[in-house]
């Protein structure tokens, strides 16, 4: 096959994938990708493993869709529930993110539960402004290492009730605390971050484009310098 004509299965597979969950909350089969592209399934797990290796989704040992950020597959502590549709969120950024990617989602309700002391969280997200609250996000991992294990990177940005549950639980954990901000740094740290996934051409910001926007949208410079 012609590099050019991998290129745009690739692309049409990363379409598929992501306009799915953004209807559906949910990944598409394999199956129902290669009958809508009337291909076999081989050639699906090659685009697959081409939108991985750019770090346009996350597979399991199977080959299955874990995540298409800000999209998971599973429960990872977070859910994200629209005027339509339930969905999972990866991690905290993600979670925030879904009402400014998804057009006919632009109000959720995006609930957790805090890991120290297991209360219940949750918040109204619109594209508006900034939900309400005085709770803090927790970003173990920095920039540079978050896809050396992108799963535990995932798990490991959640929402704390307060400093004293991160050092508490940091603390349990003999970690360091990390870095940490406040809802309103994540709604904006979360609300251009994923523009344009769902259409034609998509492209990831390159390393310094990514440093760029991080300071601008005020995220602590021990997350991304």
């Amino acid at each position: 096959m012609a590099t050019d004509d991998l290129a745009a299965r690739v692309e049409r597979v990363r379409l598929i994938v992501y306009r799915t969950f953004a209807e559906t909350g949910r990944a598409p089969r394999r199956d129902d990708i290669a009958g809508e592209l009337g291909v076999d399934l081989s050639a699906v797990d090659s685009a697959m493993e081409g939108l991985a290796a750019a770090r346009l989704v996350v597979l399991d040992d199977t080959g299955e869709i874990v995540m298409a950020h800000p999209f998971a597959q599973a429960n990872f502590g977070f859910s994200v529930l629209g005027a339509r549709t339930l969905y999972w969120g990866g991690c905290a950024w993600d979670s925030f993110a879904i009402p400014h990617l998804v057009p006919h989602e632009p109000r959720v309700v995006v609930a957790t539960t805090c890991p120290t002391c297991d209360r219940a969280l949750a918040w109204v997200v619109e594209t508006t402004r900034p939900p309400e609250g005085d709770e803090l996000v927790r970003f173990a991992v920095p920039a540079a290492r978050a896809w050396d294990d992108v799963i535990a990177t995932c798990q490991n940005q959640r929402i704390f009730c307060s400093l004293s549950c991160i050092e508490q639980w940091a603390g349990g954990r003999d970690e360091p605390v990390g870095t940490v901000f406040d809802l309103a740094t994540l709604w904006r740290l979360s609300k251009d971050w994923y523009r344009g996934r769902l259409d034609p051409d998509y492209r990831r910001r390159e390393p310094a484009e990514a440093a760029d926007y991080f300071r601008q949208v005020g995220v602590p410079s021990t997350f991304w310098s």
